[in-house]
């Protein structure tokens, strides 16, 4: 048997500090929240392990990102409690639920029902029932709960995702990793009026999501 809270100690020792991620209540979040409650069932074992994890294999996969990339986007949102947070693409729900220990108003979002069910009742297991889990377009957002404060994309995206920004309230932050190979960079945007500052955060893979995928153009 796996003693999952010594899984969690060494995620946070071993992946999380070691990787730049020090803000201490992200740190006593994810050392607190049952990674091991939001994968497939039959494979808890996996839930700690420093690689993403596939929550979901219907046509459109679904991953849990690795812990330490995770961990360095939700510190770039810099979350401070109350504030609303969209977690786009939140698979079965754990970073969800870290926003959640976070004292954050968290809305996730999924494209498919039958994925969202599994994410609220991951997230009741967790203690995250507060958590609005709602189903619609990713690439669309969900503008019904917002402005939203932050907006995480559990992926990575070719283009800049304006739709998601436009749903920024004044100062809002939106992270993701944005491109692909070699040229993947975690990508924090920031909203200021109607103007979007953009700043390259590190170099970071993720798994494409299919609805920010740029379609090739004609040439002539």
């Amino acid at each position: 048997m796996v003693d999952f809270a010594q899984a969690r100690r060494t995620m946070v020792d071993g992946q999380l500090r070691t990787f730049d991620v020090n803000d201490m209540p992200l740190l006593d979040a994810m050392d607190n929240v049952p990674r091991e409650l939001f994968v497939l069932p039959g494979r808890q074992d996996l839930a700690y392990i420093d690689q993403d994890i596939l929550v979901s294999d219907s046509a459109d996969r679904r991953y849990m990102l690795s812990p330490m990339v995770l961990g360095r986007l939700i510190q770039a949102l810099g979350i401070d409690a109350g504030e609303k947070v969209l977690d786009v693409a939140c698979g079965r729900g754990y970073a969800s639920a870290v926003f959640h220990r976070l004292g954050a108003q968290v809305t996730a979002l999924e494209a498919d029902e039958a994925l969202a069910a599994d994410a609220r009742q991951s997230l009741s297991a967790a203690g995250a029932a507060g958590v609005a889990v709602v189903t619609g377009p990713l690439e669309q957002g969900y503008a019904g709960n917002g402005p939203y404060d932050a907006i995480l994309i559990n992926g990575s995206v070719d283009l800049r995702p304006d739709a998601l920004l436009a749903q920024l309230a004044e100062g809002g932050r939106l992270v993701c990793v944005k491109g692909r190979g070699r040229a993947a960079r975690a990508t924090l945007y920031v909203r200021s009026g109607d103007a979007f500052g953009e700043r390259s955060l590190f170099e970071a893979a993720a798994p494409l999501l299919t609805p920010f995928v740029q379609t090739p153009g004609f040439t002539f």
